[in-house]
């Protein structure tokens, strides 16, 4: 399993074993490869994608990406051509992909409906709503737009009861 994103991914915010990727590969008892880079634009991200993807092989790859480009006002349209051409390459691989939708800055957060589109597009498996609800709650924050380590295990043990609902565990 492949964790692909940026610093959502890479467990920004607490320590590198506290990651959604570590803590979910502790309760799944698989080999999860945590391919998160702070900082990284969707752009950067669908550039390091296909070599992650030849060297791994995964069979599912849970993406958790664009954060950035909202943060940095890049445009909603460039991110989601970017996730979806991530999608098309985790695809041509014949792997699945679990989409994790990523709220908007603002006051009151709500995840940017381009994922909403991305998923109704391309008909992958989509948690909408996961990362709003942790950054919504002050006590799973380290900061405005990163999770602590309860966050994280928060995220982890969603998708860990979700691929156990959907037969993926």
């Amino acid at each position: 399993m492949l964790a692909f994103g940026d610093s959502l991914t890479a467990g920004f915010g607490a320590a590198a074993q506290q990651s959604y990727p570590e803590v979910l590969e502790n309760l799944a008892l698989l080999n999860i490869i945590n391919a998160g880079v702070s900082g990284e634009l969707s752009a950067a991200g669908l550039q390091r994608l296909p070599a992650l993807l030849a060297q791994h092989q995964p069979k599912l790859v849970i993406i958790c990406h664009a954060g950035n480009d909202m943060l940095r006002s890049r445009g909603n349209n460039a991110a989601k051509n970017n996730i979806l051409q991530m999608i098309a390459l985790i695809r041509e691989q014949a792997a699945e992909v679990l989409l994790l939708g990523v709220p908007r800055p603002g006051v009151f957060l709500s995840t940017a409906d381009f994922y909403d589109e991305i998923a109704e597009e391309t008909g992958v498996a989509y948690l909408p709503d996961l990362m709003q609800e942790v950054l919504s709650n002050a006590s799973l924050k380290s900061d405005a737009v990163h999770p602590n380590a309860a966050g994280y295990q928060f995220i982890a043990s969603d998708i860990h009861a979700y691929l156990i609902e959907a037969g993926a565990l």
